[in-house]
């Protein structure tokens, strides 16, 4: 499941050192951390009104545009998405209530 998400890691980080004239995303990470950040808030939003008020097929768009900007924010910041995937791992079997309270939230 996760191997498309690695290969397109692995495009985001290689357009990463393209061109921002010829490439959406070496254009948004050399925008900055605000910009890209606001990008995916409003991907985000885009997907929460599709699941709200359109059809599935819209929402997985979103979805899929949500993702990939979120692979471009974590890339602006060196985080591999493999330590997205060691978290949700070692939140496994707990709780979400528990998780929360843990945090301090």
């Amino acid at each position: 499941m996760t191997d498309i998400l690695a290969r397109l890691e692995q495009l985001i980080a290689d357009r990463q050192r393209g061109d921002p004239e010829t490439s959406y995303v070496a254009r948004l990470l050399a925008s900055g951390p605000e910009k890209i950040a606001r990008k995916f808030g409003e991907e985000a939003v885009e997907t929460i009104v599709a699941a709200l008020s359109q059809n599935d097929e819209a929402l997985i768009g979103e979805a899929a545009d949500t993702i990939f900007h979120l692979l471009i924010l974590l890339a602006q910041r060196n985080i591999p998405f493999e330590a997205v995937l060691a978290e949700l791992a070692r939140r496994e079997g707990v709780s979400g209530i528990e998780e929360k309270a843990g945090r301090g939230d």
